[in-house]
């Protein structure tokens, strides 16, 4: 589990690409620190296991359905990657509840300035943004930030400078990738809710059981 702060800006030293498959071979620096092999990093926000570490960095398998499902078949040697280690039990959380287990992927429609902040106005499918909502919260490349607006085609999302500096979102423009996680939060509800939509269909939650729970 994650939170969707960025702990640092790691480099790609290496890709080794199998058929179906890729080897990442990370540079990086303090995520490092207490990294055992087995742990889990978030990469551009995908959830990935260390496989291998040295004194400049780690290894992470990407498998066929996280090279479908993310932009991380577009990396290569000297790309930057956000960065964030699983959290830590006795850690804060400063951003909200990140699985690193994206949803998809949305296109950079715009970059505005907005006097100290940048507005991104990302494109992104119907089937991501029916979880998506204004004011909610959305993991783009693994960072964590406030949805402004939402349209029938996508949204917006307010990034402070501090951000823009820390993180790779601040060097991406219009027509770039990014990876999208939506608030898991919204789709367990959905989960709870659907079987309600087909009487034949047992359990779930509907207004009679609400009503006949007090609600």
């Amino acid at each position: 589990m994650f939170t969707g702060i960025v702990e640092e800006v790691g480099t790609i030293r290496a890709v080794r690409r199998g058929a179906h498959s890729s080897v990442l071979s990370i540079g990086a620096a303090l995520v490092l620190s207490g990294l055992k092999v087995g742990d889990s990093v978030a990469v551009n926000g995908v959830c990935l296991t260390a496989t291998g570490k040295d004194e400049g960095g780690f290894t992470a398998d990407v498998m066929h359905e996280t090279l479908n499902r993310s932009s991380l078949d577009s990396l290569h040697a000297g790309s930057r990657v956000n960065l964030e280690r699983a959290m830590a039990a006795d850690g804060r959380f400063g951003g909200h509840i990140v699985s690193g287990h994206i949803d998809g992927t949305g296109r950079i429609a715009a970059v505005r300035g907005d006097d100290n902040a940048l507005w991104y106005t990302v494109e992104a499918a119907p089937p991501l943004l029916r979880y998506i909502v204004e004011k909610g919260s959305i993991t783009i490349d693994g960072i964590s930030l406030t949805v402004a607006a939402v349209t029938d085609t996508g949204f917006s999302v307010s990034v402070i400078p501090h951000t823009a500096a820390v993180t790779i979102l601040g060097q991406k423009g219009p027509g770039e990738v990014v990876n999208l996680e939506t608030d898991i939060l919204g789709k367990y509800v959905e989960k709870l809710l659907r079987p309600a939509e087909n009487p034949s269909q047992p359990g779930g939650i509907s207004l009679e059981f609400l009503a006949e729970n007090g609600f």
